[in-house]
């Protein structure tokens, strides 16, 4: 899909094998970018599920979806992301709980870390980038605000010279405290954002 897209993907670190990866979250093609670097599973609101095209793909990869406003299926979902880490297998969490236009990094929400606190995994944080040569990232690549996902798939098909720009960071040293850890990983993502590297991709991308 990446192909089709015509996305070229960068990636300045290794992507992790294991543990959890927690990442901002800009778009749609977050999913698409991350899949492309390692095998992972992803955790989505529920309402990814009936998306077109990208939710049968999401079904059929095995996505643990959230009802994020409801308590018990948020317990069920920790439960499942405890059961996937277990396994080895990484799982990628969006920890804003929802996209944004990229401008800053939305404060993490600790709801779904409980399995990183109990346990032993790795923990990764991760940060996510686009670069579009002519246009607009925050209303072109970025999906969020109300905007509507065909329109918005069909005009990004498109755009050529689009770039996705990912880092990691290994978090060590985790809190047992779900909430100081999300502010733990929050901040692992804003050094990234910081990086001299990330501010001259900034700078190319007219932020």
């Amino acid at each position: 899909m990446l192909r089709c897209l015509g996305i070229r993907v960068e990636a300045r670190e290794p992507a992790p094998s294991s543990g959890l990866l927690v990442c901002n979250h800009l778009s749609y093609l977050d999913v698409l970018v991350l899949a492309a670097l390692t095998p992972v599973l992803f955790v989505a609101k529920s309402e990814v599920r009936g998306w077109p095209i990208l939710g049968w793909f999401a079904r059929l990869g095995g996505t643990i979806f959230v009802q994020r406003d409801r308590r018990s299926p948020a317990v069920q979902s920790a439960q499942q992301i405890e059961a996937a880490l277990r396994t080895g297998v990484v799982v990628v969490l969006f920890a804003e709980g929802t996209s944004s236009g990229g401008e800053t990094v939305l404060p993490f929400k600790s709801a779904l870390l409980e399995p990183a606190t109990r346990s032993s995994h790795a923990l990764t944080a991760g940060l996510l980038q686009y670069y579009l040569p002519g246009g607009s990232v925050s209303e072109e690549v970025c999906y969020w605000k109300d905007m509507t996902l065909v329109p918005h798939l069909i005009n990004l098909m498109g755009k050529r010279g689009v770039r996705a720009s990912v880092r990691f960071a290994t978090l060590r040293g985790g809190s047992a405290n779900r909430k100081e850890l999300a502010r733990q990983l929050h901040s692992e993502v804003l050094k990234l954002r910081e990086a001299p590297a990330m501010r001259a991709f900034e700078f190319a991308n007219g932020h």
